[in-house]
């Protein structure tokens, strides 16, 4: 018999799956081109179901439920509340981009969207290795299909084959991984695994063979390098719309999971998973920074962007522990930082996407660096947005993107270790090589001549949510403390069980 508490801990995924099915129904009987009904009535569903998250997240209880399958944190739930924000805006930006194109002809990509929504859900809340696993392949799914929404674009339906392919590949890497960790501590609940591991008695060999293949899947799933090499063509291949949808809120369950098994379930063996956090971490910020200086398509440099930011979430996460001894100070700064660094970059990443979408509405995909030309003399609101936006990634204060790579150098420095202080200043070197390729957009936007001379225009919901999602980047910069906190607050809350 499953008890309240187990319901309890599921009770917003409930609402989601239900909401889900019945807006499958309701679209059935939806004739509009844009869908408004069906629009209107995800956003209602979405904006409860933050609402839900963001309760049970202040409440700071933490329980499990379904025989310790799933567990209801503060982290967990403050996650999928920013996952529900970031899809609500997402699908706000991308509604008038995708109608224009035949993307709309019916309602999958709302419901495709909510399924991908819930495996975000699933893979944040997991406590077990299978409920993880099926909640990854609950997001995939249901990415392959949104890429290839555009059944009529060749280049959609080819980044969905390449995503497809490696994204099997990537799975098998985790899934291999997590067997082999179960076949060595004899369990599938990551608290179980943590007690077998720390126990001693497990052969070392065995643990870390297994390891490096669940940080392989890992990695793939952040879209670092060298597991990097999906992340360029599916964001440029897939519908602009589609690729903010694999580009924002997945990373943030993608987070999550990494802390579940890396840091709850195998943080007796970070002395391993840390050496290989900090060559992917390297990695990323080399290949990155340095490939994006060669894109002349936008979405292509923002896809090496990507890869370069998620190199430093990989800087926090890795300066948790220092030779094998955790403390308690460094894990609250070291992971917290990270959290809150990939919080904003979601944040940042919606802006920049919601821009490119909306000059996409005039025909053409606005992919190109040179498209932007002249864009304050159209629109100086839009052209300042993505200026935040640039300045935001690039790191330049007084913008939030400053304070989180800020945050996580600061982890990397109070370590005191040789090898951490060298690569933050590695780290810095980059961010100031990555910063060329930023300030190129910006000089294109202020300083080239328009290629059109015709004004920028909205729909009322996109520029509000644009203008606001814009001014927040720079309300944060200036006032981080009550985020950063909440980030701190969560990470030690759902460590300390």
């Amino acid at each position: 018999m499953i008890d309240n508490i187990s319901w309890l801990a599921i009770y917003p995924e409930i609402v989601l799956l239900t909401m889900a099915c019945v807006i499958a129904l309701v679209d059935l009987g939806v004739h509009s081109a844009r869908r408004t009904a069906t629009y209107v009535l995800t956003l209602l569903t979405l904006a409860v179901v933050a609402g839900l998250q963001a309760m049970y997240a202040s409440s700071g209880n933490t329980f499990y439920g379904f025989g310790n399958m799933v567990v209801s944190d503060a982290m967990g739930n403050w996650l999928k509340c920013f996952a529900t924000v970031a899809m609500m805006i997402t699908l706000v930006y991308a509604r008038p981009y995708a109608a224009d194109r035949g993307m709309m002809r019916g309602g999958e990509m709302f419901t495709l969207s909510m399924f991908a929504l819930l495996g975000m859900f699933i893979m944040i809340s997991g406590n077990n290795f299978l409920v993880i696993y099926l909640g990854l392949e609950l997001l995939t799914l249901s990415s392959y299909a949104l890429v290839a929404l555009r059944r009529d674009n060749a280049t959609a339906t080819e980044a969905a084959m390449k995503y497809f392919v490696l994204g099997a590949m990537a799975s098998g890497f985790l899934l291999y991984g997590l067997s082999m960790i179960y076949g060595a501590t004899g369990s599938l609940d990551i608290g179980q695994v943590f007690k077998a591991v720390n126990s001693g008695q497990i052969r070392h060999q065995v643990l870390v063979f297994g390891l490096v293949f669940v940080v392989a899947g890992l990695a793939f799933k952040l879209g670092v390098v060298p597991f990097h090499m999906w992340i360029p063509d599916v964001y440029q291949g897939a519908p602009t719309a589609v690729t903010l949808m694999i580009g924002g809120a997945p990373k943030l369950a993608a987070f999550a999971i990494t802390i579940r098994l890396l840091v709850d379930g195998l943080l007796p063996l970070a002395i391993d998973w840390q050496q290989m956090l900090a060559v992917l971490a390297i990695g990323s910020l080399l290949v990155g920074n340095l490939a994006a200086i060669a894109q002349t398509n936008l979405k292509r440099m923002l896809a090496y962007s990507t890869i370069s930011q998620m190199g430093f979430v990989l800087l926090g996460l890795m300066s948790g522990v220092v030779n094998g001894n955790v403390d308690a100070t460094a894990v609250e700064n070291a992971y917290s930082a990270s959290m809150f660094y990939v919080v904003t970059y979601v944040l940042t990443t919606l802006a920049a996407f919601g821009v490119i979408l909306l000059l996409a509405r005039e025909g053409f995909e606005s992919e190109e660096i040179s498209d932007f030309a002249g864009l304050n003399q159209r629109s100086p609101l839009y052209a300042g947005v993505m200026a935040v936006c640039l300045f935001s990634m690039a790191g330049i204060p007084p913008l939030v993107g400053f304070y989180a790579k800020l945050a996580v150098l600061q982890a990397l420095v109070a370590s005191g270790q040789t090898l951490y202080i060298a690569m933050a200043v590695f780290a810095v070197i980059m961010s100031l090589i990555g910063a060329f390729y930023y300030l190129r957009v910006v000089k294109v936007m202020y300083f080239d001549a328009p290629l059109t001379a015709s004004n920028v225009s909205a729909p009322a919901d996109v520029r509000v949510v644009l203008t606001l999602n814009g001014a927040l980047l720079l309300v944060l910069g200036l006032l981080p403390g009550g985020l950063m906190a909440l980030c701190a607050d969560a990470v030690v809350r759902a460590l300390a069980t």
